[in-house]
């Protein structure tokens, strides 16, 4: 699956307002006197983690960036190379089957509203692979399943049901985590014997751009996985285009015991 960068850029400011810096401060301290700094950021888009993260790591650093999309690549890596004290490179690729072997070397590994795309076995491998090269992972924004739109109305659960059961569809034969994410991550890695703290990251949108872009998304794939919501959608859009939202995320770090 791949994402417009337009659609990137416009929910890059929520994100960076949502993702926690209580996780990252934690990651300052299990990092302290490591430099450079080798970040691996996976499915990394147009480079909005490593935009919001590399300032607060400071120092020297180094980001691998990881993505399946070129043309993302090659946005990325022009907006990581302006930053200080920050060198970037690329490897285009499917990320479901990285090993501890293809991680080695890093000191940090990241990614940003990704993990609902994996499955269940690709979730509990990445921890695995994770925990064995002994490198810490801070995996942010999560989907959570859980929408909050004021004022409430009964469809608000018909349509997140919907969307909800969308996110868990089966692609390619592959049963993605959706909404799952979370508490799977979180599974998979005390599993595999590191240590994991997590922390709410909520979006809290008001009658914009992202609001409007962001509902239609969701309405849209709801009606896809529940077809006879088709005629309760245009209606129940232009209400709630001027409501207020809270779009409900996770963040997990993850530091194995050797670390």
């Amino acid at each position: 699956m791949t994402f417009a960068p337009e659609w990137l850029a416009l929910r890059e400011i929520a994100d960076a307002q949502a993702r926690s810096t209580e996780l990252v401060e934690t990651v300052r301290e299990t990092l302290v006197n490591r430099t450079p700094l080798t970040i691996r950021d996976l499915g990394c888009g147009t480079g909005s983690m490593g935009r919001w993260l590399a300032g607060r790591l400071g120092g020297v650093q180094h980001w691998v960036l990881h993505d399946r999309d070129p043309r993302l690549l090659e946005l990325a890596e022009a907006s990581m190379s302006t930053q200080p004290n920050v060198t970037a490179e690329t490897r285009e690729g499917d990320l479901t089957s990285l090993t501890a072997a293809d991680l080695a070397g890093a000191d940090l590994v990241t990614c940003s509203a990704l993990l609902d795309l994996l499955t269940a076995e690709e979730m509990n491998a990445l921890a695995a692979a994770c925990v064995e090269a002994h490198v810490p992972a801070l995996f942010t924004l999560s989907v959570a399943g859980r929408i909050e739109i004021g004022p409430a109305e009964p469809l608000d659960a018909a349509f997140q049901d919907a969307f909800n059961a969308h996110q868990r569809r089966v692609v390619d034969g592959r049963r993605l985590l959706g909404p799952d994410a979370p508490a799977a991550a979180e599974e998979a890695f005390a599993a595999a014997g590191a240590s994991v703290r997590t922390a709410r990251s909520p979006w809290h949108l008001d009658a914009d751009a992202l609001l409007g872009e962001w509902l239609k998304g969701w309405v849209d794939a709801a009606v896809e996985q529940e077809p006879a919501l088709a005629a309760e959608a245009p209606e129940y859009l232009r209400r709630r285009s001027t409501a207020s939202a809270v779009v409900h995320h996770v963040d997990l770090l993850a530091i194995p015991g050797a670390v």
